[in-house]
């Protein structure tokens, strides 16, 4: 199976490079289109600041890319942010996957959310073998308001979207790298996923 991991100058792609090695697997960095197209699997990181992502995307010409491709996509963190339509951090057009505006946190809740936190409501071969309320680790200024593609909600102040799935688009807001035995299993599912 070829996984590869978009390398776009927008991602903490070692941690889930080694992630999915302890998991049995090889992952290859990539920037090229055609390896990107030709892979089993694609993981669409992102770490920063929206709208310097997006541009790192548009700079590339991934930013057409992504939503054309066909096989399993995994957004994780900005990643996913990027895959919706739009978020207000930067101001910024996102890829228009997931039909949904990223908005802040309010002035209620302290900013960003940085931990653990736990995820209910799972709706997805994503989460076989995953309990309902386990902890994931998340590290987020922005959300994803809760929609018709929502597969796993959190509380922060409010109920957001932990993670969506369209066709064959996922995204998680938290890190699976990072969220212990209950991430790998999560990375493990997207792995065999058809």
């Amino acid at each position: 199976m070829k996984i590869v991991i978009i390398n776009y100058g927008a991602g903490n792609i070692q941690s889930i490079k080694f992630a999915i090695q302890r998991l049995g697997y090889e992952a290859v960095l990539s920037s090229d289109p055609e390896e990107i197209k030709a892979a089993d699997k694609v993981i669409f990181p992102g770490v920063g600041e929206a709208s310097s992502a997006m541009q790192k995307l548009k700079d590339s010409g991934l930013d057409t890319l992504v939503p054309k491709l066909k096989q399993p996509v995994l957004g994780i963190c900005l990643g996913m942010q990027l895959m919706c339509k739009y978020t207000e951090e930067g101001d910024t057009q996102g890829l228009g996957i997931f039909d949904v505006d990223v908005v802040r946190f309010d002035n209620q809740v302290k900013v960003p959310q940085i931990g653990w936190n736990q995820i209910e409501s799972l709706q997805s071969n994503l989460f076989l073998g995953v309990e309902e309320k386990e902890y994931i680790y998340l590290v987020h200024s922005y959300y994803a308001p809760v929609i018709n593609e929502t597969i796993a909600v959190s509380n922060y102040g409010l109920p957001y979207s932990t993670a969506l799935h369209k066709d064959n688009f996922y995204g998680t807001q938290f890190h699976p790298e990072k969220s212990s035995v209950v991430g790998e299993k999560i990375l493990k599912n997207f792995l065999i996923i058809k």
